[in-house]
Order: structure tokens, then C-alpha cells, then sequence
């Protein structure tokens, strides 16, 4: 894949103080804070608070009882919550469709949020193929020189890339494999969906793979290699250019929707890309990011997982 750039400065200071993270809402600290102190400090608040509310809520020398704020508002709330959501609503029991506004940021916080997410392909005959992802790599736009966007060209095969957010963007490589993307803020930067860890749907996929696979066609394949690598998932999930500058927001073929929380939220490695050699120092510039650990992730770079260790470690002394 060529694809979009990174600006000046740590490409992760484009991630939002409040972001929806694969594994839930996390928002940041506030570093130099001490903690001990603060937990006393939330202690003693609560219980000042309750000895308020007893205190006015106790029952007049009539007899009567003063109704709680709680129940002075039995009515209907007079608004319905944010008028604009991430989420479209699901049938009982199904996670929550990820809906336009999830797309509307910038390529490395898009890139960042996709991992844990699930991606849906819904075949013609009804059958439902689902996948978690856990890599990908995030193309910034025009400055980005392993763009398909680089120096803002446009062309009709690149259109999805400067269409809104969410809109997908598949091309053909090598003359026989494709590649999806999915647009982000920016004219021109999208992310490459590289990974994902399969979860239903299995042994169509399976089919799938043999079917277009070129090469050693008669040798089964194990789960760990149906869709570890962009290609991979593409041949597994039966993409191609007929869903280019689809919305994967409103589409009924192919959507997002959001992973289970996990019990631990893993660690997410940075690293350079793949297959970029020809692209000067955006060759080394850390956009692609996959999940530490994971079994399903195409290629696995142990010099940037150290890094993420250092990285981790000095943080944490840091908090501390």
C-alpha cells in the first residue's frame, strides 16, 4: 500500500484527550496529581454531600416527608441524549453498529480505534463472516509520500480517499489482489485495514481463501492464516473494487461494529509499515499499529514492541 502522512511531531498527539478506544472510553489523567491525596480528597467530598442531602431532606414538623430531588423528576428527561452518535441502534442482543461520526478523525487516532473493533461481511446467501482487527496502518494525506494521495493527485481509482470519513477505498495490486481502506479526517488520509483475528464464519472464509488463492492450492489453511495480511482478509471476506467509495456506515454488505471490552486493555505497538521501501523517511515513521501479541497480526516487529515496553515502563515510573 502507498497511502497518507504524518505532520511534524509525534504522530500520536493527534489522538484526542477522549477517544473510543477498542476497549472501552479512556481518557487521560492528569499527570503530577497525587493520587492518595485525590482519593481522600473524592472521600471527603462524598461524605460532606451526603450529610447535606440528610440534612435537606429531613421530614418538616408537620409530618410530611420533602420528596427527593430524584423524585421531583419522574417525567420523561427533555432531551434524549447527544443528537449525534457513534453508534446505530441494533437489534436486541447485537453489538452496536459503529456509525459515521466513529470515522470522523484523524487518520492515526482512526487507525489506533479500529483495533478490537469487528468488521462484518454479509454474504449474498445471508451468511455472516466476522473478524476483530488487529492491524492496521493509517496514510496521512498529501505530504505523505507512501500516499496514493502524495502531493494531493486525485485520480477516479483514489476518489474514496477524499470522500468523507468512512468511505472505503479498495484497489487492486499486483494484478490480482486488493487492499481495503477506510477514509479518515483529512483530504486524502484513510487507514489500511492489515489484520484480523477471525470469529465467525470460519470455514467459508476458508473457501473463499482456496477459491482465489494462486499457489499451493491443495494445502489446507490454518485459522491464524485466513486473514493475516490486507490481501488475506480481502480474498476471506470476498472484497473487491465493487465496494469501492462504499459507506461502511450505511452499507448492508459490509459494516463496523463495536468489540466486547476486554479484561485488560493489550498493548498497542507502533511500528513502521510494510512494503513502503521506495518512500524516503515516511519508510520509517511509525503508522502501523497492531496488538501486542496477537496470534492473527501479518508481520510482527520485535524492535518496536521493545520500544512500546520502554515506553510503558517509563510511563508508569513517571505516574508514579
Amino acid at each position: 500500500m502507498t497511502g497518507p502522512g504524518l505532520p511534524a511531531g509525534d504522530p500520536s498527539s493527534q489522538t484526542p484527550q477522549v477517544m473510543l478506544r477498542p476497549w472501552g472510553l479512556v481518557e487521560r489523567g492528569q499527570k503530577g496529581r497525587d493520587p492518595l491525596a485525590f482519593q481522600l480528597s473524592c472521600t471527603m467530598g462524598q461524605k460532606k454531600q451526603r450529610a447535606s442531602n440528610a440534612k435537606r431532606h429531613q421530614s418538616p414538623s408537620d409530618g410530611t416527608q420533602t420528596p427527593s430531588p430524584k423524585e421531583l423528576h419522574l417525567g420523561p428527561p427533555t432531551t434524549l441524549g447527544p443528537t449525534r452518535s457513534i453508534y446505530f441502534s441494533s437489534p436486541e442482543g447485537r453489538p452496536a453498529r459503529l456509525g459515521s461520526a466513529f470515522f470522523d478523525q484523524p487518520a492515526v487516532s482512526l487507525a489506533r480505534a479500529f483495533l478490537g473493533q469487528i468488521l462484518v461481511r454479509r454474504l449474498d446467501d445471508g451468511t455472516e463472516l466476522r473478524g476483530r482487527i488487529v492491524e492496521t496502518e493509517a496514510y496521512l494525506g498529501p505530504e505523505d509520500e507512501a500516499a496514493h494521495s502524495r502531493g494531493g493527485r486525485q485520480t477516479p481509482r483514489n476518489r474514496g480517499m477524499f470522500m468523507k470519513p468512512g468511505t472505503l477505498y479498495v484497489y487492486l495490486i499486483y494484478g490480482m489482489y486488493f487492499c481495503m481502506n477506510v477514509s479518515s479526517q483529512g483530504d486524502g488520509a484513510c487507514v489500511l485495514l492489515r489484520a484480523l483475528e477471525p470469529l465467525g464464519g470460519l470455514e467459508a472464509m476458508r473457501q473463499l481463501r482456496h477459491a482465489l488463492r494462486k499457489g499451493a492450492a491443495g494445502r489446507a489453511l490454518k485459522d491464524r492464516e485466513l486473514c493475516n495480511g490486507p490481501s488475506k482478509l480481502c480474498q476471506a471476506l470476498a472484497i473487491d473494487r465493487s465496494f469501492d467509495q462504499r459507506d461502511l456506515a450505511r452499507d448492508e454488505a459490509v459494516w463496523l461494529e463495536q468489540g466486547r471490552p476486554a479484561p485488560s486493555e493489550p498493548a498497542v505497538v507502533a511500528a513502521a509499515r510494510v512494503g513502503i521501501g521506495q518512500a524516503g523517511e515516511w519508510a520509517q515513521k511509525p503508522l502501523r499499529f497492531y496488538v501486542q501479541g496477537s496470534p492473527w497480526v501479518s508481520v510482527v516487529d520485535r524492535a518496536a514492541e521493545r520500544d512500546t515496553q520502554a515506553g510503558a515502563r517509563a510511563c508508569s515510573h513517571k505516574d508514579f
